[in-house]
């Protein structure tokens, strides 16, 4: 019995931890699936809003695909200047250690060449001499010392010289491959700005046609109210969907109301509140001008619920903060987080644009609480540092 007993506690101790642990997998394969889910919801929610306003303006539809095809080469353009620099820095290392290397394999040269002259100013026969021209034992046995000790010297210079010959061959094999690296980058980036350029030229033309069809249709106060509409339905999708996955902090939004920081240094072009459209919409946020392609910060600690193209909105990342706040950030040139991302104040999220068919290049900025925007300058009052 007691060995029974025994071997029925060693069973279940080894059981136990495997147990917990077969459970601690199936947990994270559980909340796998539902971030997956969550994921594709929203990716389903994306295309219902981009069919409606594709099926309200053929026009929109189009000028999503172009500003969404132009941030994705400015990012490709930047991603090139990085690597771009990164082997011209890696070039001008090389230079400096090639530079080096040739003066060290100079004075080594200059050294050996000294000692050959040397060895053969005193002859062929020079350990013989040595040999033959000592009669003190003791003086002979110094002397071949030093021979030896000269003859030591002489192979590691000549070592010391092969090993210079062949590092400073590597290293104009390495500047060599690093220069033909900025070649190719300078023709991919040469072949992007062309696309970019026709891509850009598509967006105008397209702008073209759709204030034109605007004006002749009178339907401005219509197609805002529209996109209006779709955002507060973004909204509320969004926060339905991620109701499970609220956030939480311990320095919370609204202890931070007048304190926070503007995303970007610019000047106010609208106020929120202010009339629109003729006056039959007003600005439910800010907008701010500002040079394109200046960084666009968090305003606060909080989640990325959306980062993509909206009609009206263009490029727009909405950062969720908790206790039912968002920020919004449009008309971006590129977006820089993805949805999931977690940010921090002052974490790069995006770049200023003119995306969602702006004449210029702007920041839209806009906080909400729930359904209802709230004025930012009762929240936002500290200007970035430039």
């Amino acid at each position: 019995m007691k060995r029974l007993l025994l071997l029925l506690i060693l069973l279940l101790a080894a059981h136990g931890p495997a147990s917990a642990g077969d459970n601690d997998g199936e947990l994270a394969k559980v909340k796998e699936r539902e971030l997956e889910q969550v994921r594709e919801r929203i990716s389903d929610l994306k295309k219902s809003m981009d069919q409606s306003a594709k099926a309200r303006d053929r026009l929109t539809g189009e000028l999503q695909e172009a500003e969404v095809a132009i941030s994705e080469k400015r990012i490709h353009l930047k991603e090139l200047e990085k690597q771009r620099d990164y082997s011209a820095r890696r070039k001008a290392e090389l230079d400096g250690q090639i530079e080096k290397r040739r003066a060290e394999l100079n004075r080594e040269t200059d050294e050996l060449g000294e000692q050959v002259r040397a060895a053969y100013m005193s002859g062929g026969e020079e350990r013989i001499k040595l040999l033959l021209n000592q009669r003190d034992p003791a003086t002979l046995g110094r002397v071949l010392t030093y021979y030896g000790y000269l003859n030591d010297y002489r192979a590691s210079n000549i070592d010391a010289v092969t090993d210079a010959i062949d590092e400073l061959a590597k290293l104009r094999s390495d500047a060599a491959a690093e220069e033909a690296r900025i070649a190719d980058i300078a023709q991919e980036r040469y072949a992007e700005l062309g696309n970019l350029g026709k891509a850009q030229q598509q967006r105008k033309e397209l702008l073209a046609q759709l204030q034109d069809k605007i004006a002749s249709e009178g339907q401005e106060v219509a197609r805002l109210a529209a996109q209006e509409k779709d955002l507060t339905r973004l909204i509320e999708e969004l926060t339905s969907i991620l109701s499970d996955y609220p956030i939480s902090s311990e320095d919370p939004f609204t202890a931070h109301k007048g304190r926070l920081t503007w995303p970007v240094a610019g000047q106010p072009v609208h106020e929120f509140g202010q009339p629109r459209a003729g006056g039959e919409l007003k600005w439910n946020g800010v907008v701010l001008a500002a040079p394109r392609g200046s960084e666009v910060r968090a305003v606060y600690h909080g989640r990325v619920e959306f980062a993509d193209w909206l009609a009206g909105m263009g490029l727009l990342v909405i950062v969720n903060h908790g206790e039912g706040y968002m920020t919004l950030y449009g008309y971006n040139e590129t977006i820089l987080k993805n949805a999931g991302d977690w940010v921090a104040p002052g974490d790069v999220i995006a770049t200023v644009g003119d995306s969602g068919g702006q004449a210029r290049p702007g920041l839209y900025f806009e906080i909400r609480h729930g359904k209802r925007p709230v004025d930012p300058n009762l929240w936002v009052t500290r200007r970035p540092s430039q």
